[in-house]
């Protein structure tokens, strides 16, 4: 970990480096289809997941905002659940409540856990005099996540892909972040867990620490939902 001046500032990706999920995709995808008669098997979503999740197009929504911006948001997911099951064998429409049941449900806290060294070093950070921002390719849900598992007090901002309009590996949400912490881009540091944010910090001239954590199955760089 070295880099020519202390950081001033420190950029944090969400899943996978914050918190992370308590069961697998599969599992909670597998319950809540089975909840509204789909029948299809965690271990085979595990198995296709990441790859569609990968294949999907930026979680990114530029000139979108309000009912609009949320209605976008709610559609990539469901597109995304739907190839997922499809995938699996499931050929038939699914039903309609279990899109934005599934939505919904990865809004609140229970399917989500905050890894146990994080709260700690939030509140050293901060201690120290650092500005906190979370930098997430995820969606609007992440500002009522993050109050859930009580993590919005120790942060300064939040930047989301979808409201920004880009994701990473854009640099534009790292800049967005920089602009809301009023920090210049060499006294901050990036620190992630995927490909994507090693790029999109190098591309907005942020240091990039990467850390990996244990994830369950079928979590493709611990973005979600």
């Amino acid at each position: 970990m070295t880099h020519q001046r202390r950081p001033e500032g420190l950029l944090l990706d969400a899943m996978g480096t914050l918190i992370g999920l308590r069961r697998s995709v599969g599992s909670t995808y597998a319950g809540f289809a089975a909840e509204h008669g789909v029948i299809v098997e965690a271990k085979a979503i595990n198995a296709v997941f990441p790859r569609l999740f990968r294949a999907a197009p930026p979680l990114a929504f530029p000139g979108l905002e309000g009912d609009a911006l949320l209605e976008a948001e709610q559609a990539w997911w469901i597109e995304l659940i739907t190839g997922s099951l499809k995938a699996c064998g499931h050929e038939e429409p699914l039903p309609p409540a279990l899109g934005p049941a599934l939505f919904e449900h990865f809004a609140t806290a229970e399917p989500w856990q905050v890894y146990a060294d994080v709260a700690e070093h939030l509140q050293r950070w901060r201690s120290a005099g650092l500005k906190l921002a979370v930098v997430s390719n995820f969606d609007q849900r992440l500002h009522r996540l993050l109050e859930h598992l009580e993590l919005s007090p120790l942060l300064d901002a939040v930047v989301v892909s979808s409201q920004v309009g880009a994701a990473k590996p854009d640099p534009l949400p790292f800049q967005r972040a920089l602009q809301l912490l009023d920090v210049p881009a060499e006294a901050a540091w990036h620190i992630g867990d995927s490909p994507e944010d090693e790029a999109g910090a190098k591309a907005a001239g942020v240091h990039c620490v990467l850390i990996q954590r244990q994830q369950p199955a079928g979590t493709p760089g611990g973005e979600v939902a």
